[in-house]
């Protein structure tokens, strides 16, 4: 998914071949899922003969500032992102359109060519991208609503020490609202924790002095890399080990093993050796691990206390339903919601399905083998349920005779 490195990449090849130069071909798909709130027509007619004159972003959003309003804006959602024609954007998932290729792509939303022969397109294949007409991007959602940007607008150490302090949810599902601070998304939020040897489920409040001076650096070191090299993910050693898991093969960074759990409804990547939870955490966490040891608990009594304890350290509130035979519980959760707002968090499209993304697969997978345990579980219920329904009726036949 395209996070603050991939779309500087993108404002910053647009800059270096594009300004200056004039519109005088535009094509707009005829997609009202992406496009919003504009008519295909519309939006062609306002970008014919206009100059582009800069290139903008705030966290995971672009807009052009063309010689007169209305200016184009992008939000990259799950899959967007802008090719220029013989020029090497980014190095996230291609370099440079080849001759070979197919060019417009089937998937452009918006293609534009300019008066000395350059063409450029925004292209999206799952479609949760959004591309808007607005006569000011900056000022109006969902750009107006998003925090402090990660790279422009750093916070300062006493900045974040004091936000965070009041927070009791997990960092790693801070560091992904948008609205607390704009461009982190998932892969940036796992290389971010790794460096700064914080656990992703960690209460943000509950961090030491030493945590946020860590966390404060690694942010800064991070984006600002990770924007030299042209988002190249491929050489930050948290991401480079995803490999792994979207190959489903165990992984290790430095010799030491990577894991994946599940934090605020996103795949996390840590490295327990290093990445540990502290305080009362630490200390639920080894209760936990012992009860297991010692026998204690079926997983699913388990998975209840686990809620109970995330509920109280993250933040998150649980949805309380009825109980299953044999104290079987089916419990939600209440996810918390960026201000962003992409869908592309809990996204299925199977008419849009992306090849590259093996990361939903394997999460797809994870979801399919609960469902196939609980379904055996339920199954093992009723049969029981069944058994003692026919022993009680060949006992009411015997005393009948």
């Amino acid at each position: 998914m395209p996070e603050l490195p991939e779309v500087e990449a993108a404002r910053r090849a647009i800059e270096e071949n594009c300004l200056g130069k004039k519109i005088t071909k535009a094509l707009i798909a005829d997609d009202p899922k992406v496009i919003d709130g504009v008519s295909r027509a519309d939006f062609e007619a306002s970008l014919l003969g206009k100059t582009i004159v800069s290139a903008h972003r705030k966290g995971k959003n672009l807009w052009l500032r063309l010689d007169s309003p209305p200016f184009p804006s992008f939000q990259f959602g799950m899959a967007g992102a802008i090719y220029i024609k013989g020029v090497a954007v980014t190095k996230y998932k291609r370099s440079a359109v080849k001759d070979t290729d197919e060019w417009p792509s089937k998937y452009s939303k918006l293609f534009v060519e300019l008066d000395d022969g350059l063409e450029f397109s925004f292209t999206d294949k799952r479609r949760f991208a959004r591309v808007r007409l607005l006569k000011d991007p900056a000022s109006v959602p969902p750009i107006s609503e998003l925090g402090p940007d990660a790279l422009l607008e750093p916070m300062t150490g006493d900045e974040l020490f004091e936000s965070l302090s009041k927070k009791k949810i997990a960092i790693k599902t801070l560091l992904l609202d948008q609205s607390y601070i704009s461009g982190i998304g998932n892969w940036v939020a796992d290389e971010v924790l790794y460096q700064a040897r914080i656990h992703p489920e960690q209460s943000a409040a509950s961090l030491s002095k030493e945590n946020y001076g860590n966390l404060h650096k690694s942010i800064k070191e991070v984006i600002e890399y990770a924007v030299q090299v042209d988002a190249d993910s491929i050489q930050f050693p948290c991401e480079w080990l995803f490999h792994f898991r979207w190959g489903k093969k165990p992984g290790k960074v430095n010799g030491r093993k990577i894991d994946f759990i599940t934090v605020g409804s996103r795949t996390t990547a840590y490295v327990p050796e290093l990445q540990k939870l502290s305080g009362q955490q630490a200390a639920r966490a080894g209760s936990k691990q012992a009860n297991k040891r010692k026998g204690h608990g079926d997983g699913v009594n388990d998975d209840v206390n686990e809620a109970a304890s995330d509920e109280e350290v993250n933040g998150s509130v649980q949805s309380k339903k009825g109980r299953k035979p044999r104290g079987q519980g089916k419990r939600s959760s209440a996810k918390r919601k960026s201000i962003e707002s992409d869908d592309e968090d809990n996204a299925n499209d199977s008419e849009d399905d992306d090849d590259d993304d093996n990361d939903d697969r394997h999460d797809e997978d994870q979801k399919n083998k609960t469902r196939k345990v609980t379904n055996n579980k339920q199954s093992k219920v009723e049969k029981t349920s069944k058994k003692t329904v026919q022993t009680s009726q060949n006992s009411k036949k015997k005393k009948a005779k």
